[in-house]
């Protein structure tokens, strides 16, 4: 096959290199921090139903963070992770979702599911690991996942969930369906090859994918001008053939605006979008980490300026569709309810031990089997370190 397939350029016959920033990648921006929209700014399909919807889950949201954060400094939680600052990505690329859509998190984005409606209760029996827990205790905290509301449980290793998505939308391609895949993911995770790999399969094969990349400034310790040169996560998917979008991850207009589009055109056109949310990690990496090693308390602030929340508020407030009234009552109706679910969730039993085993094969394998024994024998002949299993077995 000729090369002159592949260039759809002007032919030079001197060396011309392109320089490594040379795509310009404009970022959408509709709402300001003061609650006004910038002239002539393109808005989302939103109404006050939508709106409110969107803005309760993101109190739902910071008032959880922070008590799970209380909640792990107390003990009663060995991990968890907030979205501090973020929550405008997740919750506003789930709002410009259908049902039927498939949601394919990294381990950021609880707000995607509070806006699906997984649960208070659900998310405390996961979190604490009891037998009332969807996952039977097998998945560390904040690993969430709910084939009812159609999201893939959530797993640690990065990137995994990317060509996963490229497969999974290849599926309902295949299906003729009137839905698609949207997969959320940090600028680390793009350092991984089953970025690469995920996209540009994508790409190939024209699949109705929606990869939603949280630039947040940070792969845990590791800024972002040390995790690669190039202009963003962007320009990777320029570099792929697949339709591109900058975004404010702070503007939940935007966010919903952008998302919408993407999922219309994936749908009508069974190809890929790619999505980069600017945002920052206000919070730690997780309740593990210490920010303070590797950044300042005055890069901080500059974004603590920018809170998505905040922002929103101001906006509704600017509508009349919510009034300080209705913020007072609504965040102290969270903290009670989400303070009285830990209390719940923390003394319900643990799952039962043979649960390890079950889910695996139809019939446990006697390799497994023997496994378990093993296990048993152990925690019968030492019960005093396992009493929460006592009676059990």
């Amino acid at each position: 096959m000729s090369t002159e397939l592949y260039n759809d350029g002007p032919v030079v016959h001197q060396p011309t290199f392109i320089d490594g920033h040379s795509v310009e990648i404009p970022e959408l921006r509709i709402l300001q921090q003061d609650g006004t929209t910038y002239p002539n700014a393109d808005l989302p399909d939103i109404d006050q139903t939508l709106a409110i919807k969107i803005y309760h889950t993101f109190a739902f949201h910071r008032v959880f963070d922070e008590r799970m954060v209380a909640s792990q400094r107390q003990g009663r939680l060995s991990f968890y992770m907030t979205a501090l600052g973020e929550e405008a990505a997740s919750v506003g690329g789930a709002a410009g979702l259908q049902p039927q859509d498939m949601i394919m998190m990294q381990y950021r984005e609880q707000g995607a599911l509070m806006f699906r409606g997984f649960s208070l209760k659900n998310f405390m029996n996961q979190l604490f690991s009891n037998a009332d827990d969807l996952g039977k205790g097998r998945q560390m905290p904040i690993h969430y996942g709910s084939k009812e509301l159609n999201c893939m449980t959530v797993s640690s290793t990065l990137a995994t969930q990317i060509p996963q998505a490229t497969g999974y939308a290849y599926g309902q391609k295949l299906q003729g369906l009137d839905a698609v895949t949207i997969c959320y993911f940090g600028e680390g995770a793009a350092s991984e090859g089953d970025f690469h790999a995920g996209l540009n399969m994508a790409a190939v094969q024209e699949v109705p994918v929606i990869f939603f990349c949280r630039n947040n400034g940070y792969a845990i310790s590791t800024p972002a001008d040390e995790q690669f040169r190039g202009n963003g996560i962007a320009s990777r998917g320029v570099g792929y053939g697949i339709k591109t979008i900058r975004i404010d991850g702070n503007d939940i207009l935007a966010v919903l605006k952008a998302t919408q589009i993407a999922r219309a055109y994936a749908v009508k056109e069974h190809k890929p979008v790619l999505i980069e949310a600017m945002s920052y990690r206000l919070g730690a990496h997780s309740t593990s980490d210490d920010p303070s090693g590797y950044r300042t308390k005055e890069e901080e602030a500059k974004w603590q300026a920018n809170d998505p929340i905040l922002r929103m508020k101001n906006w509704l407030v600017k509508q009349n569709w919510w009034d300080e009234a209705q913020e007072t009552a609504l965040f102290e109706k969270l903290r009670e309810e989400i303070l009285a679910a830990v209390k719940v969730a923390e003394v319900i039993d643990k799952p039962h031990i043979d649960t390890m085993i079950t889910d695996v094969y139809d019939v446990p394998s006697a390799q497994l089997q023997a496994q378990l024994d093993e296990v048993k024998a152990h925690i019968n002949k030492y019960p005093e370190a396992y009493p929460f299993t006592a009676g059990k077995f």
